[in-house]
Parts: C-alpha cells; sequence; structure tokens
C-alpha cells in the first residue's frame, strides 16, 4: 500500500499530489493512504469516499468540533516540515505524492475514471454548469481566464506578474484570434474587482460562494479554452476536463490556435511542449 505524507501548498497541488497513485490503484487495483487530506477534502466525495483509499486521520466528528480542523491544520503543517517526521515518513517507506508528478503511466488510461473520482460534489458541478450554460447563450466559445495575482507579485520575481489592464489585453486579443466567433469570457479570481474594467469583453464570474475556489476550478475545466500564468490551478483544470490551455508567459501577448493545448500530465502538454517546473 502506498502511504502519501505530505502535503504541499493548496487544493491543485495536492490534488496533482494524488493524481498518479489514485490510477495507479485503478489500474492494478492497489490500495493507498492520504495521511493529511486537503481541508476542502469534503468538496470531492467519491474521492474521500472512493473504498481503496484510506483517510487515518479523518474524523468528522472531531474535526467538526470546537478547533478541530484549526488543530488538523497546524498538526499538518508541523509534521511535514519536521525534519525528524521527514525521516520516520522515509524509514518507513511512506511517498510524497509531490515526487509522483512524473508518473504518467496510468493518467491517460485511467482518465475516465479519474474525472469520476475527482469529481466535485453535485452543488458545484450544477453551478459550474449553469455559469457555462449561460455564457453559451450569447456566444459560440468561452474561454476561462484564470487571473492570479496577489504571491505572483514575488513568485519568480513577479515575472508572471500581470495588472488587470494586461489581463484586458490577453482578453482582446484572443477576440481578435477568434473574430469569426461570438466569445465570451469566466472570470476565475480571488480578487473583488469590477468587470467593468474588461471593456469590449462579455464576462462574468461568480460572487462570494461556498467553496469558492474549487467551484471557479471546474467551472474553467468546463470552457472551451483557458488562458492564464503558469499555475497548477489551471493545469489541472485542463487535465481533469481535457480542455486546452495557453499559459500567459509574457505581456502583449498573441495567440494563434496552436498555442492552445490539453494538459496530459503535470509537465507535459498534448502537443508535446513541456512545462518546466518553476
Amino acid at each position: 500500500m502506498r502511504i502519501i505524507c505530505d502535503a504541499p501548498g493548496q487544493t491543485c497541488n495536492r490534488l496533482w499530489t494524488y493524481v498518479a497513485s489514485v490510477a495507479q490503484c485503478v489500474a492494478e487495483r492497489k490500495r493507498m493512504a492520504i495521511l493529511f487530506f486537503d481541508w476542502t477534502i469534503e468538496d470531492f466525495p467519491n474521492l474521500l469516499h472512493a473504498p481503496f483509499i484510506y483517510y487515518p486521520l479523518w474524523h468528522k466528528w472531531y474535526l467538526e468540533r470546537g478547533n478541530g480542523w484549526n488543530n488538523y491544520k497546524g498538526l499538518t503543517w508541523k509534521v511535514t516540515h519536521n525534519k525528524t517526521w521527514d525521516k520516520i515518513f522515509h524509514f518507513l517507506g511512506f511517498t510524497k505524492g509531490w515526487s509522483t508528478r512524473t508518473d504518467t503511466r496510468y493518467l491517460q488510461q485511467t482518465l475516465p475514471e479519474l474525472k469520476r473520482i475527482f469529481r466535485p460534489k453535485d452543488e458545484i458541478m450544477q453551478k459550474a454548469e449553469g455559469m457555462i450554460a449561460q455564457l453559451k447563450q450569447v456566444s459560440d466559445i468561452v474561454v476561462g481566464v484564470h487571473i492570479r495575482r496577489g504571491d505572483y507579485v514575488t513568485w519568480n520575481d513577479g515575472r508572471f506578474f500581470y495588472e488587470l489592464e494586461d489581463y484586458h489585453q490577453f482578453m482582446l486579443n484572443v477576440k481578435e484570434l477568434y473574430k469569426d466567433r461570438k466569445v465570451s469570457f469566466f472570470i476565475s479570481s480571488n480578487e473583488n474587482f469590477s468587470l467593468d474594467i474588461f471593456n469590449g469583453c462579455h464576462c462574468c464570474r461568480f460572487g462570494q460562494e461556498p467553496s469558492g475556489a474549487i467551484l471557479d476550478l471546474y467551472t474553467l475545466s468546463l470552457c472551451d479554452r483557458i488562458i492564464g500564468p503558469f499555475s497548477s490551478y489551471s493545469r489541472w483544470a485542463s487535465f481533469i476536463g481535457e480542455i486546452p490551455l495557453c499559459f500567459l508567459e509574457v505581456k502583449n501577448q498573441q495567440f494563434s490556435e496552436s498555442d492552445f493545448s490539453k494538459i496530459v500530465d503535470y509537465f507535459h502538454f498534448e502537443n508535446g511542449k513541456e512545462i518546466l517546473d518553476w
């Protein structure tokens, strides 16, 4: 049994941490355990209740009492950032899921089952599908725009940080690419700003919603195309939705249809282009 013992970053990093092991278990009919599950785990009921995946620390009665969730998050951080525990896990033969991102053996053959296992709960998918249906009523193509700023001011020295005006220009350039079609945009962002800034672009986004990050993520996975800076977030949306993605690499970036390709694993597009481990 493979036991995943790490908990890197936010939700999409965790999903990429699990997926290769889940695919292997599906293909080889094996079992696995996840020690430090993401706090959004209840948004993924099929993942939480998969019969071959065990969660030794999942005790709902405790997590929902008092400071249960905060205590769990604190324990997760302390254990996964401790050299002594690192040595113990290594001695026991546990696996750091983040290191399995290069294990692509079973991803494509098990993708239909992965889609089912990693499908969020129905109320999330219904909202996502409703948003796309609304946009499709007035457009031929829906482009998902992942706007990530915040920590990107400093990540990689701000190389992939863009102002909202830059995103507006990206969207106008996408409209130019598909000028013979009606284009709408779904905006995914954790920032509050008026969509009026995107003048000339028909846009929609969700307001303050429960499970907002997961809702945005899986709405992106239902779009026809996705653009956004380098991120495990848009990468997951492209992979699980089989949606062509184009990373935003420079300001004033121009687009061609060949720039868009589906993500087939963490480091590769379907067209063979490799993604650096930023």
